[in-house]
């Protein structure tokens, strides 16, 4: 068994970009275990004046819409550039084993051997919005280790997707073409939080990426003007053939300068911080609350009738509620 950091030596080694304390420290602020839970909370708070200084990015599409080939090719050009690159690749849990895939190295090799970037797969452990429990404070973690740049692959769209929008500067939307069917199947919320939306997998002269772009222009001209006051573009390209993505990097540059000098940035990050305090004290509450002794066998009386249709929820829902108010 490895000898336990301390939280000195954590903090001196991510300072200095040790990317092995780096993933320890990761681990550490996914622990359960209360002593961890303790360190990981002293950790970033001493590290918080190192953090902010990163550029967050989302990047959100459903499966087989080729997230990770994306990200290799866009990763590629950004450390081309000479800036460091975290990559949070979020990985779906099983809900029935809690096991997940964990292979997102194996999909970016060229970024997994790169010096100036670091990949880490987190498993969403049944956790809605597309990311890990713990992806702000591993993101964090990746901010103080001197990473540049922040990229969040999440596990698919949803409306829970929100969560991830949250916590990052830029919402990237990829998709395929085939716009007929892609536009009807999305959410409009998901298209509400978009910054950037991007057709992949626009590869050869028959493609029907320019067709799919067309079309979700329109659509995006009559939804509301975003928070950061731009309306997001529509770009496409072929992370395969490696085409259209410089010019997406360029986008980003132009939208992260924008969003500073308007002062939206500024703003989201005190809004980030906002949104974490309050999913930490859900997660607290809930975590007390299934712990809990006597509602632990409260729930074990009642589940059974609810299940037969003898109990309605919302009566066995105000039962737990009170038995836990009325606790000393």
């Amino acid at each position: 068994m490895r000898p336990r950091l301390t939280l000195k030596q954590y903090t001196t080694g991510i300072l200095a970009a040790d990317r092995h304390i780096l993933s320890r420290a990761i681990t550490l602020v996914e622990s359960q275990l209360p002593t961890d839970k303790q360190l990981a909370q002293e950790l970033i708070k001493a590290l918080m004046p190192h953090t902010g200084r990163a550029f967050r990015i989302a990047i959100s599409g459903a499966p087989g819409v080729g997230k990770s080939t994306f990200l290799e090719t866009l990763g590629s050009t950004i450390v081309q550039q000479e800036h460091k690159l975290a990559i949070l690749a979020v990985d779906p849990s099983s809900s029935r084993s809690g096991g997940s895939i964990l292979g997102d190295k194996s999909r970016m090799p060229l970024l997994a051997q790169h010096p100036q970037v670091y990949i880490r797969p987190s498993p969403t452990t049944g956790i809605l919005g597309g990311v890990a429990e713990h992806t702000r404070e591993a993101m964090l973690l990746c901010e103080a280790a001197g990473y540049a740049y922040i990229c969040i692959e999440t596990v698919g769209v949803g409306q829970s997707e929100t969560m991830v929008q949250q916590m990052t500067d830029l919402f990237l939307l990829l998709m395929m073409p085939g716009a007929g069917d892609e536009l009807q199947g999305i959410k409009r919320g998901i298209l509400e939080m978009t910054d950037l939306l991007v057709i992949n997998k626009a590869d050869g002269p028959g493609s029907q990426a320019a067709s799919a772009a067309q079309q979700f222009r329109m659509a995006l001209k009559y939804l509301p003007t975003p928070a950061s006051g731009i309306a997001p573009p529509v770009f496409t390209c072929s992370a395969l053939e490696r085409t259209g993505i410089t010019e997406i990097w360029q986008y980003i540059l132009h939208f992260q300068k924008q969003i500073i000098e308007n002062g939206f940035l500024e703003r989201q990050r005190k809004n980030q911080n906002l949104d974490w305090m309050h999913h930490q004290i859900q997660n607290e509450l809930l975590g007390l609350f299934y712990k809990n002794k006597d509602i632990q066998d409260l729930l074990h009386n009642l589940e059974p009738q609810i299940a037969q249709g003898q109990l309605w929820p919302g009566e066995a829902v105000q039962r737990l509620i009170d038995r836990f108010k009325n606790q000393e």
